[in-house]
């Protein structure tokens, strides 16, 4: 059952009791290449912000991967508990759900023109949990959870991270949910440390 809580919708870590807490199951990897751990360290390169301070949850490659990291860091954003491996399955799809039979559906007039091919193949296909996400699941995500979602990825030449996307920025700029994309398809949950005086929404 679905339920409104503050403005967002979904029960993706809002309506569950969250009881399989987060344990060794997942390899979370810290990456600091600055001593100085009170703030983002970041440069720039082409105009593009360089982070060097972050660390990586990984998430299992199971076709749910997107939906999964989404699932983690709307749990961290929201100050829930990070899911189990188990409950992160079920809740990503059930967001995975909420994207396609919701959002898709009901934007079809807005959405069909940037989905490959006809728009009720791609809707039934992306309905299968091994099928993997992408940019439009990432703007629906965004609706659905009514929040903003960063998305970056490992740029080797400048040797951190950099934004590649940014959806849902009409719900907010402040302490998006973070997720990082390998560039071969695969999505993992991605912690970036808020700046200085900035405040995190719990």
């Amino acid at each position: 059952m679905h339920q409104k809580l503050g403005g967002v919708a979904g029960g993706l870590c809002f309506g569950f009791s969250v009881t399989g807490l987060a344990s060794a199951e997942v390899p979370i990897i810290r990456i600091n290449d600055n001593a100085e751990t009170s703030s983002p360290s970041t440069s720039s390169t082409h105009g593009k912000k360089v982070y060097t301070d972050y660390s990586v949850t990984g998430i299992p490659g199971d076709g749910r991967c997107l939906f999964r990291s989404v699932v983690h860091g709307a749990c961290i954003r929201s100050g829930k508990p990070i899911p189990s491996e188990d409950l992160q399955r079920k809740l990503a799809d059930e967001l995975r759900a909420m994207v396609v039979a919701d959002e898709f559906v009901k934007r079809r007039e807005e959405t069909e023109w940037f989905v490959e091919g006809d728009f009720d193949t791609y809707v039934s296909h992306i309905r299968e949990p091994h099928v993997w996400g992408g940019e439009p699941e990432l703007f629906m995500a965004s609706h659905v959870l009514q929040m903003p979602i960063t998305v970056y990825m490992h740029d080797e030449d400048a040797g951190g991270l950099i934004t590649i996307a940014e959806y849902g920025q009409q719900y907010g700029k402040e302490d998006p949910i973070q997720v990082l994309y390998h560039g071969f398809g695969h999505y993992d949950a991605l912690q970036i440390p808020a700046k200085i005086g900035s405040k995190r929404k719990l």
